[in-house]
């Protein structure tokens, strides 16, 4: 019933899309697609596109949300991204998600596709010497239609806008500290799905209520097929089987992570707006955190941070693994 909801929810949302620059019809077969809900992140766009490029990403489908700032402008001039142009509501659209389930039923069905943000990037094993087609090639082989990814929230030493995040430029250099530990996790039974909270965001924003805090856990890539949907970002997904991307048998599931570039400059701007527009979940509880947190806690640096090297140190400490790709 779930799954037939959010099938006509993405059926009912797509008349609020309208196509600015539709280059679908270049889509090859095999092409691993990239999709995108954004507003107002022009000053990411350059190294995100780049970044994904680099990977292997063929195509990007990108729902500009009545942007600003020059997004929607800048991505017309890019020949391997599609744009749909929207102006309703964000919230209404069940976050985005019904936008999403729709392209993704759409253009998506028959292809591995990437569902991020445009301050996510994913990182797997092996993904400084191998394209994402290998990775794609590999869960193929064994039937794998689901790839997980922890969210790993990057951040600063020092007050987050200190230094000036410029376009193009890799957020890294600048937020390059992670928390190692401090994560919890349990099972959705219902749904299958493991649940992932803590890091930095929990113990400086929601401290007094971990409960409230960010759900970490992602499946952003996934084999598409028409009889799938997201349910709540990419969080959970349906058929509920694509869920279980874990082992329970003691051993270990191949998994990324999506190291996370929010705490950079641009967000105390992105944190005014989006209080004042209020269509992020829970009433915007997590911008209006960040709103009263950032003016006293601007640093989430501690003693205890971990300076990021590349993915296999994210190995070591058990927020991703190989598991039988070598």
């Amino acid at each position: 019933m779930d799954r037939q909801r959010g099938q006509f929810r993405g059926f009912l949302h797509r008349r609020e899309l309208r196509a600015v620059s539709d280059r679908t019809g270049s889509i090859r077969h095999d092409d691993v697609l990239c999709f995108v809900t954004l507003r107002n992140e022009r000053v990411r766009l350059p190294y995100f596109l780049d970044y994904y490029r680099r990977l292997g990403v063929r195509h990007f489908l990108i729902v500009d949300n009545d942007s600003a700032d020059g997004s929607g402008e800048y991505l017309l001039d890019q020949n391997d991204v599609s744009v749909w142009h929207t102006s309703a509501s964000y919230r209404a659209s069940n976050f985005g998600i019904d936008w999403m389930n729709h392209l993704l039923r759409r253009y998506g069905s028959g292809h591995w596709t990437l569902t991020v943000d445009p301050d996510e990037f994913l990182i797997y094993p092996f993904h400084d010497t191998r394209p994402i087609g290998a990775l794609t090639d590999w869960l193929d082989t064994y039937e794998i239609r689901a790839f997980p990814a922890m969210l790993l929230d990057m951040y600063p030493k020092g007050p987050f806008d200190a230094q000036p995040y410029h376009e193009g430029q890799d957020p890294f250099e600048i937020a390059c500290w992670f928390d190692s530990g401090n994560y919890m996790i349990r099972k959705n039974d219902k749904l299958r799905n493991l649940w992932i909270q803590g890091g930095p965001r929990a113990r400086a924003f929601f401290a007094r209520r971990p409960e409230e805090a960010p759900s970490l856990n992602k499946i952003p890539l996934v084999r598409w097929s028409k009889d799938q949907v997201f349910l709540s970002s990419t969080h959970m997904l349906l058929p509920r089987r694509l869920n279980a991307v874990y082992d329970e048998w003691g051993g270990e599931k191949a998994s990324g992570c999506l190291l996370h570039a929010k705490f950079l400059s641009p967000l105390r701007g992105k944190v005014a707006e989006e209080m004042t527009r209020n269509q992020h979940y829970g009433a915007s509880r997590e911008y209006r955190a960040y709103g009263s947190g950032l003016e006293t806690t601007p640093d989430l640096w501690t003693n205890w941070s971990e300076k990021y090297i590349n993915w296999r140190q994210l190995e070591i400490l058990g927020l991703m693994s190989r598991g039988m790709w070598t």
